[in-house]
């Protein structure tokens, strides 16, 4: 349900100007806001959220749901540019668990991150158990290694190192990381120590899943840097799941399909500098 209060109403028409579904119109007749094909709403809140005055009535946004914003409270441009400078894939971890209240605020703001037509699908599981961490990293290198096993026969290996070089540069490292780990127990490439692991997924394979989860790991990312929480992305587990077809999540128990995943940990140090990147590349028309 969408209405206007009209005693609040003071015809700003900020609520028609952003709907993105252009639910909102102006009466012709008297210039006040009216409603038209409310069955189109994807329920983002940007009507709710630009009006100033509390005219909008949205019944998936009561009162309780609404928070005034207080703008001197928020970062300046200056202290997001840092955070954004000082953020690294830290791979030192400490043994120390992270605090159950940093995981959920690392999650609130994945949470909160942009999904197409607001379909906020995105589910998490987060893993502390160091028996389901110790799974998953076995799970990992047994699939590179088998994949490993396929391209390195001595029939195929002319074939593929001519059309797939770079595949032969990982063939070596993940040799010497299962060495490691039969030898020592210890994760040198996969989860490299991390206390918690935060798996971004979606239960339907919808349009953007991928793209939403990623913009959620941007957010979750940025929250666990402002924390002094580490981490860095699970490139090799995603791409094991992508290629293994939906296995690993059985083995967790996940309904759907995984799209992002976060080692996190906290630091044994922290970085004293940062710095810059290669020559930024960008066109203006």
């Amino acid at each position: 349900m969408i209405a206007i209060n009209p005693t609040n109403c003071t015809r700003c028409y900020r609520c028609v100007k952003v709907c993105p579904s252009n639910i909102f119109s102006i009466s012709k007749d008297d210039k006040s806001v009216q409603i038209k094909n409310e069955n189109r709403c994807i329920g983002c809140g940007h009507c709710v959220s630009a009006c100033a005055d509390h005219a909008v009535i949205h019944s998936d946004f009561p009162n309780e749901k609404v928070h005034k914003i207080d703008g001197t409270k928020c970062a300046t441009p200056e202290q997001t540019m840092l955070l954004i400078r000082k953020r690294r894939s830290n791979r030192v971890f400490s043994s120390n668990p992270i605090p159950q209240e940093f995981l959920s605020q690392i999650i609130e703001a994945a949470h909160r991150a942009p999904t197409a037509k607001n379909l906020q699908n995105l589910e998490f599981t987060v893993i502390t158990d160091p028996e389901k961490l110790k799974t998953i990293i076995e799970f990992t290198l047994k699939s590179y290694l088998s994949q490993i096993k396929f391209v390195d026969n001595f029939l195929l290996r002319p074939i593929f190192k001519r059309c797939f070089p770079d595949v032969y540069k990982y063939v070596p490292m993940f040799r010497k990381m299962q060495e490691i780990y039969i030898a020592k127990g210890k994760d040198v490439g996969i989860l490299r120590g991390a206390t918690a692991l935060l798996l971004i997924h979606t239960s339907q394979s919808l349009d953007n899943s991928n793209e939403n989860s990623q913009l959620a790991y941007q957010n979750a990312s940025l929250m666990a840097e402002s924390l002094g929480v580490s981490q860095f992305y699970t490139g090799f587990i995603i791409r094991v799941v992508k290629k293994r077809h939906q296995k690993l999540e059985k083995i967790l128990g996940i309904n759907g399909k995984i799209h992002a995943g976060m080692a996190l940990g906290m630091p044994q140090f922290e970085f004293p500098n940062y710095v810059d990147r290669k020559e930024i590349r960008v066109t203006y028309l």
